[in-house]
């Protein structure tokens, strides 16, 4: 096969990996929102999320290069603190979608990109323009379209969770692109799902309580669907260019839509459709300056680690 059709054959399926990441992780969000009806509360979502990924990123890791050999590391410090800051974004990311419509949390998201130009200016003194600083600008207008703060259109509580929890997974992006100078994706996605479970079983066990067999089984595919989902987001920056694959991340607010529409009654407002596209367009914008100007793309491994 000639080597340009090989290319376009990689990309394609890049594409398609991360549009079938998307899916899975929208769907998530929409189980979360399911058991929480049904009485599992934030610690026992976040507990079974990163318990039933653990076997599917270790049987990973093991068919890769190296095997389960690769996760020895010297930077288990790094890790640590990884986590440490990984969980506390998780907290906001399952309490944005308990809090807000699935579009109106999916929406909050896109924000990620603008939060990690902010920080990679400020903590790591990367050179950052008028044009990046405009689209930050822009995507906080974006956000006020949104939110309308100014006459209670949208909980405000839920609302600035919905921004921390973009912010917690710019912060690890910046952590990454630390840690990913010397460790290799796979090692760092995996101790951050092992040392996950044990941290998470704490709060759980003061949370336990018994569920029916479809709230369980809820559980479980909150960890299993977002674990493939995990996965395929990693999967699809290794077969194409970041610029064929973030596009594609922004498919999720029609998974959002569909999900809030079909299961739980809930339409976005007019608002949140008028801010959405200056949002997105804010960070597609960032996300092609950066990879212009040779930046290295907090959209890559924010978005390889999912949601932080």
């Amino acid at each position: 096969m000639p080597q340009r059709e090989q290319q376009t054959d990689h990309i394609l399926k890049g594409i398609l990996l991360r549009l079938f990441a998307v899916a899975c992780l929208a769907t998530m969000s929409a189980l979360i929102k399911l058991a929480e009806a049904r009485g599992a509360g934030l610690a026992e979502t976040m507990f079974h999320r990163q318990l039933w990924a653990v076997p599917l990123v270790t049987a990973w890791v093991a068919a890769g290069p190296g095997g389960l050999g690769s996760v020895r590391t010297r930077r288990f410090g790094a890790h640590v603190s990884r986590t440490a800051v990984g969980l506390t974004g998780m907290v906001f990311t399952f309490g944005a979608v308990l809090l807000l419509p699935l579009a109106e949390a999916t929406t909050f998201q896109f924000t990620v990109p603008i939060f990690a130009t902010i920080l990679g200016a400020v903590l790591l003194k990367e050179p950052t323009g008028w044009h990046r600083w405009g689209a930050v600008i822009i995507g906080f207008g974006g956000v006020l379209i949104v939110t309308q703060p100014w006459n209670a259109h949208m909980p405000i509580f839920g609302a600035t969770v919905g921004l921390l929890a973009a912010l917690f997974v710019a912060i690890v992006a910046i952590l990454l692109r630390q840690i990913g100078k010397t460790e290799a994706t796979g090692t760092t996605v995996f101790w951050f799902s092992v040392l996950s479970v044990p941290v998470l079983a704490i709060p759980y066990a003061f949370a336990f309580r018994p569920h029916d067999p479809l709230t369980w089984a809820m559980l479980v595919g909150i960890g299993l669907i977002g674990g493939v989902g995990q996965l395929a987001l990693t999967g699809s920056v290794k077969h194409a260019p970041v610029s064929a694959v973030v596009p594609m991340d922004y498919s999720s607010l029609i998974w959002g839509t569909l999900y809030g529409w079909a299961i739980f009654g809930m339409w976005p407002s007019g608002w949140t459709w008028l801010g959405a596209p200056v949002i997105i367009a804010s960070g597609l914008y960032i996300v092609w300056r950066e990879r212009k100007r040779g930046i290295p793309d907090p959209a890559v491994t924010s978005a390889e680690m999912e949601p932080v």
